[in-house]
């Protein structure tokens, strides 16, 4: 009898191990980007335990080249990534598989940086000049609605692709100009190694508003309940930071080697404001107008769906 109480409970520890281990699901996402604090609602969600409270592991990967998160959220190599409105857009049209599930960081970041000591004082000045890019398709729209706006034209300068080097090839001058860096990040890193720079907002010159930085899965995926949980976990980290910015700084800069330095700590305090609080909510009129803004511009051939970018 005893023989058979003890069979029965290896038996019951077993199950319910094996359970514990069922309940947590694999989740991977593509970063935009090298880990920054753009990216701190999942850093923090992956310290604190939240995504794990939610029945998730979470793996993060960071792209060898900013442009193939997407590419491998449309072959189904990758659950999620983090891409931009604007490329959305753009990829959409050109038939790319792809829809817009979430939002990381709801306003711009982007912008074109020149040196502030450096000769370019307008973005009238840029005729002729080499600008330094890192994502191809959408960063070209932005500039392309930025020069307009100063009778210049795409061809009127010459695009590098700089890759993740922007404010070092901008220093080094490489090129006159990038297009793609974020002002809270750039801007930041450039002004610590003294060769600040100054910065044209494609908001403030002839670009409507968007979100900068977005959540993309699959369109064959898009309904699928593993993403409500990730943003459950999303949204509570993402009030967290708000709410506690200290104490969540220490614990991303404690998640990896090298985040624990004066540009991220800087970053990080310039970001805070940005995130969005709502990350699964829709803002139907920021995605109209600037699809209608690049259908304009010859960017685009056709504007998004409603469903592309919001959850039926």
């Amino acid at each position: 009898m005893h023989t058979m109480i003890r069979i029965l409970s290896i038996i019951f520890l077993a199950l319910t191990i094996n359970f514990a281990y069922a309940k947590n699901e694999k989740l991977t996402i593509g970063l935009d980007w090298f880990i920054n604090p753009d990216h701190a609602p999942l850093i923090i969600a992956e310290k604190r335990g939240f995504f794990k409270e939610v029945g998730l592991d979470v793996e993060m990967i960071e792209p060898a080249d900013p442009n193939d998160p997407p590419k491998l959220v449309a072959a189904g190599k990758l659950d999620l990534a983090i891409s931009y409105q604007p490329q959305l857009h753009i990829q959409v049209d050109q038939g790319l598989p792809v829809v817009r599930v979430g939002t990381l960081v709801s306003v711009p970041l982007n912008s074109l940086v020149v040196l502030k000591d450096g000769p370019i004082k307008s973005i009238a000045d840029l005729k002729g000049k080499k600008i330094g890019f890192s994502v191809g398709g959408f960063e070209e729209a932005l500039l392309s609605g930025m020069l307009e706006k100063y009778n210049l034209k795409m061809s009127d300068v010459e695009l590098i692709n700089i890759n993740f080097s922007l404010s070092p090839s901008l220093i080094a001058k490489k090129v006159d100009a990038v297009i793609g860096a974020f002002r809270n990040f750039e801007l930041n890193q450039m002004d610590l190694v003294n060769h600040p720079g100054l910065a044209f907002y494609p908001e403030e010159h002839g670009v409507p508003s968007y979100e900068e930085l977005i959540y993309i899965s699959n369109t064959k995926n898009r309904k699928n309940p593993i993403f409500d949980k990730f943003f459950k976990a999303i949204q509570k980290a993402t009030l967290t930071i708000v709410n506690d910015p200290k104490s969540t700084w220490k614990d991303f800069s404690s998640f990896r080697k090298g985040l624990d330095d004066e540009l991220n700590k800087r970053a990080y305090k310039d970001t805070l404001s940005r995130f969005a609080l709502r990350p699964q909510a829709h803002d139907l009129n920021t995605y109209r107008q600037f699809g209608n803004f690049l259908k304009e511009k010859g960017i685009i051939q056709k504007t998004l769906q409603v469903e592309t970018f919001a959850k039926p």
